[in-house]
């Protein structure tokens, strides 16, 4: 019988105590992610004197080219990770989930691997005939998994960040929806839409895309379609506070949900927060602004 392999963290571990004692290994996090060839690290500011090591420790526990480390928040509207090599220089990846192939650079664009059950979530939720938006298309998060799903009459995919915009021109061709789906580039508040022409509106945008509820209204048709919008929420009553906002922001742009908005967890989102999205259907209202409400 084979001996139980211990866990990667594990081998890393014993690595880092060899070197710098047992207090600085126990400071060490078991958590990673894995991201094809590329492996993500969150490390306390104390280990940094140890990141060769623990680079070519954690490259040699798992078979990866490059490790990265967190060092900082993601930044800005287009979402761009911080981070810092600390082994390898190969940052171009690529990940294979639910049979889609996302080729992407773990160093410029954002790929979170707890959003895999709302990625395949949105290639089923939508109905046959649908045309849909989605107004933060990143690299084909939701695009893709709707495209695939062949049911959709079109599918419209917005993205501002021009590296993004690359992956996704990529992604769309290697994952053979190329024809399905329409890409613009640019900033969803101002590149042109067709208005009132939208089944359903994906807002996939942290912490909040509740701000763009007022454009996505604007989106759909007379009457009426589907906003899943993405927010982050106080994890002690995270839906029920997220579909309470939801349905705040669609009355303040002058419509009207047909339904009680829908919120599920998605992941957390640091500590005490959660990741939700909201489901509501919407009919616009002569009011509805057509923007975002800030």
């Amino acid at each position: 019988m084979r001996p139980e392999r211990r866990p990667p963290a594990e081998r890393v571990r014993e690595r880092l105590r060899a070197v710098a004692g047992d207090a600085v290994a126990r400071a060490m996090p078991s958590g990673y992610q894995r991201l094809g060839r590329v492996l993500v690290l969150r490390l306390p500011a104390s280990l940094r004197p140890y990141h060769a090591i623990l680079g070519a420790a954690w490259r040699e526990a798992l078979g990866v080219a490059t490790v990265l480390v967190r060092t900082g928040p993601i930044d800005g509207e287009l979402r761009t990770p911080r981070t810092e090599a600390i082994a390898g220089s190969e940052t171009e990846t690529e990940v294979i989930e639910h049979g889609i192939r996302w080729r992407f650079d773990a160093a410029q664009v954002m790929f979170a691997a707890g959003n895999r059950t709302e990625r395949r979530r949105a290639g089923r939720i939508v109905a046959d005939g649908d045309a849909v938006i989605d107004l933060f298309a990143g690299i084909g998060y939701f695009a893709i998994p709707i495209a695939r799903s062949g049911r959709a009459s079109r599918v419209l995919a917005v993205e501002k960040n021009p590296v993004a915009v690359r992956y996704l021109r990529e992604n769309v061709q290697r994952n053979g929806v190329a024809e399905r789906v329409q890409i613009l580039a640019g900033d969803n508040r101002t590149v042109a839409l067709p208005a009132r022409s939208a089944d359903r509106v994906f807002l996939g945008y942290l912490p909040s895309a509740i701000p763009w509820i007022g454009r996505a209204v604007g989106l759909l048709r007379a009457d009426g379609g589907w906003l899943h919008v993405h927010t982050v929420a106080d994890a002690r009553e995270a839906e029920a506070s997220a579909a309470q906002a939801v349905g705040e922001a669609v009355a303040g742009v002058g419509a009207r949900t047909d339904g009680a908005p829908v919120a599920r967890a998605v992941k957390p989102y640091g500590p005490g927060r959660t990741h939700v999205v909201v489901d509501v259907r919407v009919v616009p209202g002569r009011g509805a602004e057509g923007f975002p409400t800030s």
